[in-house]
């Protein structure tokens, strides 16, 4: 079995033996003028480390051109990317330079790749791309004060002894202080490793918080669905049906509830997708403590506690960090 990565003319190419691997670069080399670069260490602004442990996916070099790019390679760290006072709104005069503010908030976008610990305040910037104002420019400032501090941080990918896909899945119901809509997130695990998040204000308001949680769940099992079929190309599927941890009660009793309720009418089609896979026996929707919902860090700024606990959850540590604690210990 071979695997072949391809962004316009770099390439990551894995195979299931040597042999196989070099038949496979002689190939190509025969047909296209190559480099063969060996053991991967760097692909499109990613940095790979290898370890006994796994692999360490870091953009620490992208992160200091950012902040000589911002002009904050002197700025004073802080302990997390936002606060936990109310969200941000269209308030605020408008910023002198949205050129500048685009690309910064751009830049940030692509280090959600290797930080997903910054997509929640990522998603709260590019709110306001059509219309940035101060406030949105200042959390821009704090997002790079934070990732200053956080420079040796990134996402570690795991030998894992488990190959089952789960997922956290959380709203935080009418959030928006201009539209009261929600913003709802997931974060999906393949074995101990964090292959799938996801920070989304929702396109609708919803009428109450279980809708909220349940519209979630739903972008949770539409996610899950997706990378099952993604594992089935690349011959192989997780053993057993996946998990949708929930800390909302209401939309667990709909995810298993067939009777079609007069308040639930105007979410019938996320009502009938969930159940439908829960009926199968493809998904398993469950209850989980509010302290153990890793997908807060995708809907609302946490205290810094919290965050940093989440935070290495999600597998976001440097190295040496990871080794000590030996990393996905979640469910333990």
């Amino acid at each position: 079995m071979a695997y072949l990565l391809l962004y316009v003319d770099d390439i990551i190419l894995s195979a299931s033996f040597g042999d196989l691997l070099c038949s496979i670069v002689a190939s190509l080399t025969a047909e296209f003028s190559m480099k063969d670069l060996r053991l991967l260490h760097h692909f499109l602004g990613t940095t790979v480390s290898r370890s006994s442990t796994g692999m360490f996916l870091s953009q620490w070099h992208y992160i200091l051109e950012l902040l000589e790019h911002a002009g904050m390679t002197g700025c004073k760290p802080c302990s997390t990317p936002i606060d936990t006072n109310a969200k941000l709104s269209a308030d605020g005069p408008p910023v002198a330079n949205v050129t500048d503010y685009w690309a910064l908030a751009g830049a940030l976008q692509y280090l959600t790749f290797t930080h997903p610990d910054i997509s929640y305040a990522v998603q709260q910037i590019c709110l306001y791309m059509h219309d940035p104002r101060e406030p949105n420019l200042a959390l821009i400032k704090r997002v790079l004060r934070y990732i200053k501090g956080t420079l040796d941080y990134g996402l570690q990918l795991l030998r894992s002894s488990t190959c089952d896909l789960v997922a956290y899945s959380d709203a935080d119901w009418a959030g928006c202080p201009d539209t009261r809509r929600s913003t709802s997130g997931y974060a999906i695990f393949l074995g101990d490793n964090l292959v799938s998040w996801s920070s989304k204000h929702h396109h609708t308001v919803s009428r109450s918080s279980a809708e909220a949680e349940y519209r979630a769940v739903a972008n949770a099992v539409a996610e899950i669905s997706w990378l099952c079929q993604l594992l089935q190309e690349l011959h192989f599927c997780p053993r057993r049906s996946f998990m949708v941890f929930c800390d909302d009660v209401s939309a667990v009793y709909l995810s298993t509830n067939p009777v079609q309720h007069q308040r639930t009418k105007h979410v019938e089609i996320d009502l009938h997708f969930v159940r439908d896979k829960v009926a199968t026996g493809e998904i398993r929707v469950l209850h989980l403590p509010s302290t153990s919902q890793y997908a807060d860090v995708f809907i609302k700024g946490l205290p810094t506690s919290i965050f940093t606990e989440f935070r290495s959850s999600l597998n976001v540590s440097t190295p040496d960090q990871c080794r000590r604690s030996n990393c996905g210990g979640r469910w333990g």
